[in-house]
């Protein structure tokens, strides 16, 4: 364009056009007030890229802007640079001062001009500077028609740095000559050199700067990473930085594989090939007899990132060479390997045998495979296998072994002498070769005379008031032994006494007592015979009666709206435990009991009287039941309730792990480092319900002896009716002292204490946002795997000795479904209605205890029996 009006453009003439101006009047400002021109931006000379765009404004300063006219951009010639016509017409800037795009088809003149800011001001738009573009251009306009105005400024372009040929990845070989190339276009022309980590490289040694780039001579591995190449225009000042990654290239070595691979015929196979390179290597398996790509074969896969080769079930065919080809752009490495194809074992003959106790049991094991199979023994369950030869454990077992190569099969013979009771069980046969292991399991049965060890330990059966009792006998025995009963040394059936009846059931007898008077309360004798011997049981029948009165009880915690006690227990018969502990209560000033409150509990669970009125004075009274009824009641208590207060400390679940001193605070530890979860109980309110808990923890440290508290670092929250907390923000391996407080209407209860210390470092148990197992879900998966293990346990002693709590439960007589409802009404409170003094018709409590009773007869059981239906 300036080529176009003829320009010609240098310091000289920069100095010429200042004086014309001058001598046209055009004088420096006077005042304040002066009228004069003003091109923005405001230096006189304008040094912009070529391909840039430049826009140069032209705005009057004048005290009456109304008063300029022929307001214009000339060039050095006094021609005018003409606005962009209207065909040209689009805006710059939208309304709210963005740039926006020229659209599709319209194209705007290389220079125009443009009145801006209502016609106040001129703008020359440069579309995009080019070289030919540069010279003075100035502004113009008259003011009062007379006064002539005139302002100019210099533009000059240069061409910024362009990278030419500058890849910023390259990829050399490991070993080679390598220029990391990056050229450099710019005018002025550009010096270049060269940083590698933040230092300059200069040529010496194995670096030599050349125009095309960097030479690096025998690169290796250690030239990896991130060059800058840097250009820079002294004249224009101008920088440029361009950063190139060398990622240095390795060829593949492949890791040798074995020579040789067994497989198993009919099981998968997986062998990994490992190769070294870089880029990381793509892998390929190449079947030697036939060249075929194992990608492409039936059975086979292979993963072309890992190397892997699989195949997912292994036939004789498949024995042959194997290449593991690995590749990348550098080149190409393999290693071979031969598959051996094996047949697995197999177990053909291993079959239960049944031997008398005290003789020799031979337990022979056939198997078959190639190689041919290794056996051993082992009990069913255990992980010590039997060795060859004699046991060192036991003299009386021997293993013997014999192997067919040729045939693949092998013979394993397992000899117990002088047999015991306690040899009988399941056995497992292991044949194992190269290929495979195989198991089968057998069994030996002993038979041994009758005992009754199990029954040893059983209580006496209790009943009253006539109501029938069952005495149940079950004999160990293999074979299964017969049984008879005897009453006084004579066989019961010899009485034809109606009172006694005899029910057998499969390997268990039952004699059915119906106690008419005292003389059937007495010991029976239960006879088991089978063809190896016989033994005898004695068991004893007693007439059940009520607990004895509750010796004592002593409130233990006192607030002002429940009492919690501490009762003695009476002296109970063995095999008649307690069921329950009743209590009544009542105002001191009422007199009759009929009127009192009650409540039941359970044995086991803590005895605690809720609901009382605060500042009033009861009177208490307990008795204790079993099967039989309710005792006499007993341990009269006074106790009076206090007032309405504040609420009892809360307790603190954490559970420490050191006390320090005797009156020092317990220390608990966080798994995390960063937050801890506050836990703690519900205290008794005291008469008022509690609204709210407040929390205090600040970090600190023990000098000898005291706890330093840093104060500024205190942290205090209230909490609404929660029983937990998460403190968080906290500091790693840092002690915290945490003060913890209930609030209801009386006020805030006492504080209880504990020292809290953080995790070190990151946290011991990483927090996850996705689901995933918990502590408790582990927990619960460990303690699943137990159950399972010993409901298995109990099967197999079931199904082979009739033993466990299965084989026991199997045997209990069934229920009605009027006995299972009665079975939920445990501990069920009634604080409202009196307590029955009466022996009450059935309690419904489940206990450890050796009488039920089924609605018409008390029963026992050998082993450990649940009395759900115990008459009461």
């Amino acid at each position: 364009m300036a080529a176009q009006y003829g320009l010609s453009f240098n310091s000289a003439a920069v100095m010429m056009l200042l004086v014309w101006i001058t001598l046209l009047g055009v004088a420096p400002s006077q005042g304040q007030n002066q009228p004069r021109l003003k091109i923005l931006p405001a230096s006189s000379i304008q040094r912009k890229p070529v391909g840039h765009s430049l826009l140069l404004t032209c705005r009057p300063e004048v005290p009456d802007t109304n008063l300029i006219s022929d307001l214009r951009w000339n060039d050095n010639r006094n021609m005018t640079i003409l606005p962009k016509p209207m065909n040209y017409y689009s805006p710059l800037y939208d309304s709210k001062g963005r740039k926006l795009r020229t659209k599709a088809g319209q194209s705007s003149p290389m220079i125009y001009t443009e009145s801006i800011a209502g016609g106040t001001a001129l703008a020359l738009i440069f579309n995009s500077l080019q070289e030919s573009m540069a010279g003075t251009y100035y502004c113009a306009a008259s003011y009062s028609v007379t006064e002539k105005l005139n302002a100019a400024v210099v533009v000059e372009t240069y061409v910024a740095i362009t990278w030419k040929d500058a890849p910023t990845d390259q990829r050399p070989l490991m070993g080679t000559d390598y220029i990391v190339r990056c050229e450099v276009t710019a005018n002025p022309p550009a010096t270049v050199d060269w940083l590698r980590n933040g230092d300059q490289i200069k040529s010496s040694g194995r670096y030599v700067i050349e125009n095309r780039g960097l030479l690096i001579k025998n690169i290796t591995e250690a030239d990896d990473g991130v060059y800058t190449c840097r250009a820079a225009v002294m004249s224009t000042g101008e920088l440029k930085n361009r950063e190139i990654r060398v990622e240095v290239q390795i060829m593949p070595e492949v890791q040798r594989l074995p020579q040789v691979m067994d497989a198993v015929e009919g099981q998968s196979f997986s062998v990994m090939c490992n190769a070294t390179g870089k880029p990381v290597p793509e892998f390929q398996w190449i079947k030697k007899g036939t060249q075929q790509n194992a990608a492409e074969l039936d059975r086979f896969s292979v993963n072309a990132i890992t190397g892997q080769l699989d195949i997912s079930t292994v036939e004789q065919q498949d024995h042959d060479n194997y290449a593991c080809i690995a590749r990348n752009p550098a080149g190409q490495s393999e290693s071979v390997m031969k598959l051996n194809v094996l047949i697995r074992p197999k177990i053909i003959e291993f079959i239960n045998i049944t031997v008398s106790e005290n003789e020799e049991a031979i337990f022979v094991c056939k198997a078959f495979g190639r190689p041919a199979p290794e056996i051993t023994f082992r009990r069913y369950g255990t992980v010590e296998e039997y060795t060859i030869g004699l046991q060192v454990s036991d003299d009386r077992i021997i293993l013997e072994q014999s192997t067919d190569d040729e045939k693949g099969e092998t013979v394993g013979t397992l000899r117990i002498s002088k047999l015991a009771t306690t040899d009988d069980g399941l056995y497992e046969c292991i044949a194992r070769n190269r290929g495979d292991v195989a198991f089968k399991v057998g069994h030996i049965t002993v038979e041994y005379r009758p005992i009754f060890d199990h029954m040893k330990a059983l209580p006496p059966v209790y009943t009253w008031e006539e109501r029938p009792a069952n005495l149940s006998c079950f004999a160990q025995a293999i074979p299964n032994a017969t049984i008879e009963w005897r009453f006084n040394d004579r066989r019961v059936q010899d009485l034809y006494d109606q009172n006694l009846r005899i029910e057998n059931e499969g390997l268990r007898s039952d004699l059915i007592i119906t106690p008419r008077d005292r003389r059937y309360y007495t010991a029976y004798k239960c006879v088991a015979n089978n063809r190896l011997g016989s033994a005898e049981h004695v068991m004893e029948l007693r007439e059940a009666r009520i607990p004895e009165s509750v010796p004592q009880a002593k409130p233990r915690i006192v607030s002002a709206t429940s009492i919690t006690f501490d009762i003695m227990a009476p002296p109970v018969e063995p095999g008649l435990p307690l069921t329950a502990f009743s209590v009544q209560w009542k105002e001191q000033f009422q007199s009759d009991w009929n009127f009192a409150f009650n409540r039941t509990w359970s044995p086991d669970s803590p005895y605690i009287v809720e609901g009382l009125r605060p500042q009033t004075a009861y009177s208490f009274r307990f008795a204790a039941r079993n099967v039989v009824g309710l005792s006499q009641w007993g341990a009269y208590v006074d106790q009076s309730t206090p007032r309405r207060s504040e609420p009892e400390t809360p307790r603190i679940l954490h559970t420490p792990i050191q006390d320090e001193e005797e009156d020092s605070d317990p220390i608990v530890t966080s798994p995390y480092a960063d937050h801890f979860d506050m836990r703690w109980s519900i205290p008794v309110d005291n008469g008022e319900p509690i609204d709210m808990y407040r929390i205090k923890y600040c970090p600190g440290t023990k000098v000898n002896g005291y706890w330093t508290e840093m104060e500024e670092h205190c942290i205090e929250q209230d909490i609404a009716r929660m029983t937990n907390h998460e403190m968080r923000n906290l500091q790693a391996d840092t002690y915290y002292r945490i003060e913890l407080m209930a609030h209801n209407a009386i006020g805030f209860s006492k504080p209880a204490h504990v020292l809290m210390k953080t995790a070190r470092g990151i946290d011991v148990v990483l927090r996850v946002d996705s689901p995933t197992l918990s502590s408790a879900a582990v927990v619960g998966i460990v303690i699943g795997s137990v159950v399972l293990l010993l409901i298995i346990a109990d099967l197999l002693c079931c199904a082979f000795g009739n033993l466990g709590i299965l084989a026991t439960l199997c045997r209990k007589t069934k229920r009605s479904p009027s006995d299972l409802d009665d079975e939920a009404k445990l501990g069920r409170e009634d604080e409202k209605q009196p307590l029955n003094t009466q022996p009450a018709a059935a309690s419904p409590l489940k206990v450890n205890s050796s009488v039920e009773f089924d609605g018409r007869v008390v029963h026992s059981r050998s082993g450990e029996i649940i009395g759900k239906n115990s008459a009461v």
